[in-house]
């Protein structure tokens, strides 16, 4: 096992629609997400939110809001995440696979109908397993 990592999740909603991407190339390849990725040095957790959205799908976003953090050990990966998770609005652009090393499809799903398989992070969040 390494030490936890700090990851950064971004809800992006269009109405009661959220935007998805569906992992390509680390764990949880296959399964659907939010954007999001890993914390840069220095970096401040709501710059990473947007800027992983924006890196990932191509869309522009609204300042994103703190909603909470989830604890995600992914033990057959041998990995441990601490997850910030924030929420914010689609303000621009239409969602496409931007990073294609990291995703494979990207779309909009009604809240209330989500696909599964959900990334253990996300699925975390939707279940109410956050911290505090």
């Amino acid at each position: 096992m390494t030490q936890p990592r700090v990851g950064v999740g971004c809800v992006v909603r269009r109405g009661s629609e959220l935007l998805l991407i569906r992992r390509r190339g680390a764990h949880g390849e296959g399964t659907w997400s939010s954007p999001g990725g890993n914390l840069d040095f220095g970096e401040e957790p709501a710059v990473c939110a947007a800027r992983e959205s924006e890196e990932e799908t191509g869309v522009g976003v609204g300042v994103p809001r703190f909603v909470g953090v989830t604890n995600d050990v992914f033990e057959a990966d041998g990995k441990h995440y601490v997850t910030l998770w924030f929420e914010t609005e689609h303000v621009r652009g239409e969602a496409y696979v931007r990073a294609e090393n990291e995703l494979s499809e990207v779309a909009w799903f009604p809240e209330d109908d989500l696909p599964e398989p959900l990334f253990l992070p996300l699925r975390n969040l939707l279940d109410g397993r956050r911290i505090g």
